[in-house]
């Protein structure tokens, strides 16, 4: 594998040992530029990919309280790329904390060409980034890395073999599909399978009903409009606080939609019936692993067929036919994931003081833990 040549792009904080070279960018488009070839051979999760960071970066990198941090971790000797970290460095409570970009489900590193996976390798750039965090303009007082899958496309996430890990408060559901899409719902319980059976005949008979994979754009950015509107109704409703309808994150998904659709990283599916958006999924595809992020029905007047969980299960039957075998309900426990049979994925945390002022938040994070074991 040639070597990434990083060397002299990159004009901020700079350090190694005899084995690994840590440096930091605060652009995310040079970042992406330069490591365009490690990243198409990198392995992680869906969400660390070109299009969500692009996207991710390019609506929140002007909040001056978050700041762009890319870090790239290599080789010292060859300077073949071992991992990229996504990060951005705000501030709360006082305290300067770097953490993943991108607000994503799932958080773990980029791994290069010459990662290894092992956890002696990690544990060692590991300490050298932590030294460069703290040496930054304006310092760093804490690392808070969240969401982190154990295994990620390609291997295992380093950094979740690191001292000082902890379980989440969450955790990831997945359905593995075999080749035979009909044995995986055969294998649903009867009562699910027929209610959807049932909810497809009674949709069906309504005006030019059907199920669509949107393709153009600028229908894309409409359902997603419609997405959004039904999912404020929805919270509204509840009487539960929605941020997704802010400027910055709405302005993230559009820009996701318009970036990604066209090579299919992007998946935007629904239900319609003439012009009326009936239901709507919005995902992300890396290969054959497909990853829900955000769903929506028209409410009330159209339960009788159980819009989000039909068009959960049409995107599902039409991607399998397309290669796709891991389906991914993301993090949070709730009962329709059940239904279509989803296994619990343990994701970790880590959070690491960089100075003194991060030493209470260790100290509180585990008081925490402490009461809800006991």
């Amino acid at each position: 594998m040639p070597a990434l040549a990083v060397q002299g792009s990159i004009p901020h904080v700079r350090s190694g040992d005899p084995d690994f070279r840590v440096e930091l960018m605060h652009d995310w488009d040079v970042a992406a530029a330069l490591l365009a070839g490690a990243m198409a051979l990198g392995r992680a999760t869906p969400f660390q990919n070109r299009h969500w960071l692009g996207a991710w970066y390019s609506c929140f990198a002007a909040n001056e309280s978050a700041r762009p941090l890319i870090v790239v971790v290599s080789d010292a000797a060859t300077r073949d790329v071992v991992a990229i970290l996504p990060l951005h460095v705000r501030m709360q409570w006082g305290l300067r904390i770097a953490e993943f970009a991108g607000a994503a489900d799932y958080n773990a590193p980029i791994l290069g060409p010459a990662a290894t996976g092992s956890p002696a390798e990690a544990a060692a750039w590991w300490r050298h980034l932590c030294r460069e965090l703290t040496r930054l303009p304006d310092g760093c007082d804490l690392v808070r890395f969240r969401k982190m899958p154990a295994a990620m496309a390609g291997g295992v996430n380093p950094l979740a073999a690191l001292a000082g890990v902890q379980p989440s408060a969450l955790t990831g559901h997945v359905v593995q599909v075999g080749d035979d899409y009909d044995a995986y719902r055969y294998s649903l319980e009867k009562t699910v399978r027929k209610e959807l059976e049932r909810s497809w005949r009674v949709f069906a008979k309504h005006d030019r009903a059907e199920f669509r994979q949107i393709s153009d754009i600028d229908e894309a950015l409409q359902t997603f409009a419609a997405l959004e509107a039904q999912q404020s109704a929805r919270m509204l409703d509840l009487g539960q606080s929605y941020s997704l309808d802010d400027e910055s994150s709405a302005g993230f998904h559009r820009e996701l939609i318009v970036r990604g659709l066209n090579d299919g990283y992007v998946v935007l599916t629904a239900l319609t019936s003439g012009e009326e958006i009936v239901a709507t999924l919005l995902g992300i595809r890396t290969g054959s692993h497909y990853v829900m992020v955000r769903i929506s029905n028209a409410g009330k007047a159209w339960s009788n067929c159980s819009p989000g969980r039909l068009v959960i299960e049409r995107t599902m039957a039409m991607l399998h036919a397309d290669g796709v075998r891991t389906f991914d309900f993301s993090v949070g426990s709730y009962d329709y994931k059940r239904r279509f049979g989803v296994g619990d994925v343990a994701l970790v945390d880590l959070t690491a003081a960089l100075s003194w002022r991060g030493w209470p938040v260790i100290i509180r994070e585990k008081l925490m833990r402490w009461k809800r074991r006991s």
